[in-house]
């Protein structure tokens, strides 16, 4: 049988993402009966231990698809408590000072601040955030006390609405949706939206419903995973990148890792074979296109 796919997994809290691959991963290795150390696997994208949802996960050749699927922009639902800040921008961090009463903070404040934070922004990520700073991931220099500072980057957010507020003196929870491009943080919209207020914020819950197609209707916990569960990359694909279709003879062109005399919708698009089997992905380079990745033959990158 192939080892090769993906499938979607819904993580649950308290688990970090990798801890969810390596389940999925013996799973599936011992359904296949071949040892868990032979079956390649990883995800696209991490969630922290307290976000639950969708964990996009490659096996076999599938892994050198992650990268991709990282860049697709991505769905969540989240609950923003305003009136307190704290050390890691969500419910596991340290207050930082006593909390601030967020009951006169008014719907149209709320509304107002949203859409200071809605479209093309300037974000500053989480300073527990994977970013690397000297080499060192900044979450690990942030435990150990160390001061450093990040530079903001430029994040699209498509949309940011407030679906529900509760009020619980001293606080508020505001249960919101949010579309945004790969590299967003939603904890750094939490703390953004409480400075903003002038009363602090952080997030206490974040559930991710979508990764590009990958939506969290199909997802499965991770403890029910199994091969039937699998989608093949000739079947991914498709839903994952534009394509483009070419011949038997392309296709050994392909195999090599050469370049195409061919024109591709999309910065990466996939290229299907005559059968509709997926060979590699491709970008534009003028009136041809160029391998980005290939997953046939001997041009194997």
């Amino acid at each position: 049988m192939s080892l090769d796919g993906l499938v979607v997994i819904d993580k649950p809290t308290g688990m970090t993402s990798q801890q969810a691959v390596n389940r999925v991963k013996h799973r599936l290795a011992n359904e296949a009966g071949v040892p868990a150390k032979k079956l390649k696997a990883g995800h696209a994208g991490t969630l922290d231990p307290m976000a639950t949802g969708v964990l996009v996960v490659g096996l076999g050749r599938a892994t050198r698809l992650l990268g991709f699927i990282l860049g697709h922009d991505k769905q969540y639902r989240a609950t923003i408590r305003l009136g307190q800040a704290t050390t890691t921008d969500d419910a596991e961090g340290e207050p930082l000072g006593p909390p601030i009463a967020a009951a006169g903070v008014t719907d149209a404040a709320i509304s107002a601040g949203v859409a200071e934070l809605t479209g093309d922004i300037q974000q500053v990520p989480s300073a527990v955030s994977a970013i690397k700073v000297d080499g060192k991931r900044a979450y690990t220099l942030a435990r150990a006390g160390q001061q450093f500072e990040l530079a903001s980057r430029s994040v699209t957010v498509s949309c940011f609405e407030v679906l529900a507020r509760r009020d619980a003196a001293p606080f508020v929870d505001l249960d919101v949706v949010v579309d945004c491009s790969s590299g967003t943080y939603i904890r750094a919209l939490a703390r953004d939206l409480g400075q903003k207020l002038g009363v602090g914020g952080h997030l206490t819950a974040l559930r991710r419903t979508r990764v590009g197609a990958f939506d969290v209707e199909a997802a499965v916990p991770p403890d029910d995973v199994d091969w039937a569960g699998v989608t093949s990359l000739n079947d991914a694909v498709p839903n994952l990148f534009e394509t483009v279709t070419i011949g038997a003879a392309e296709a050994a062109d392909v195999s090599h890792g050469r370049p195409l005399g061919v024109v591709v919708p999309a910065n990466p698009s996939a290229v299907m074979g005559p059968a509709g089997e997926f060979l590699a992905l491709y970008q534009p380079d003028g009136k041809r296109c160029v391998p980005l990745a290939v997953f046939v033959g001997g041009g194997n990158q």
